[in-house]
């Protein structure tokens, strides 16, 4: 199974971009890719790092609806070593997705993507989007604390199979309790 065919898969489209995996799971499929400032069609992406995994996206989706961006906008406004930590993953971020613009030179028209974590320019937009730079090996404070919701990722068997020549849900699979 090729990356790009298990993100597919994982994602229920074809990407708009390169696939990059930057982390993987216990199984070894896709967790998180690194997404270019650009897609192929030159739309500006702001967000560099991707969540793929089904079972992580499923329960941060949860976290989100039971108020985890609030909690985590909460905990910016009443903590400042967790603010500094989250203004600094933010500007991080901002920074390396510059870098990958420079990379590219002058040769895209049109807007630059901007702003933090997933696009943001100030706040918490998407725990998907922290917990995903966080999984890639970044410190990202919100990220690791829906880390600590979230996980283990412990699945018992693949979420994602080949068979008859396509990659789809493995229908094997079911969500391991935490």
């Amino acid at each position: 199974m090729s990356d790009r065919a298990v993100v597919a898969a994982q994602i229920e489209r074809e990407p708009r971009s390169a696939v990059d995996v930057v982390a993987r799971c216990d199984l070894g499929l896709p967790t998180v890719i690194k997404v270019p400032p650009y897609l192929d069609d030159g739309t500006p992406f702001p967000t560099t790092y991707w969540l793929t995994c089904p079972l992580a996206v499923r329960r941060i989706g949860r976290l989100e609806a039971k108020g985890g961006v609030k909690e985590a906008e909460y905990r910016i406004a009443s903590d400042p070593e967790f603010a500094a930590r989250h203004i600094a993953a933010g500007e991080r971020y901002r920074l390396e997705r510059d870098a990958m613009i420079d990379m590219i030179g002058s040769d895209i028209a049109g807007p630059r993507p901007t702003g933090g974590v997933g696009g943001t320019r100030r706040g918490v937009k998407c725990l998907h989007a922290h917990y995903a730079d966080y999984a890639a090996g970044n410190d990202n404070p919100v990220g690791e604390e829906t880390a600590v919701a979230v996980e283990p990722l412990n699945c018992l068997v693949r979420c994602m199979v080949q068979t008859e020549g396509a990659v789809g849900r493995n229908p094997e699979w079911v969500e391991p309790r935490q």
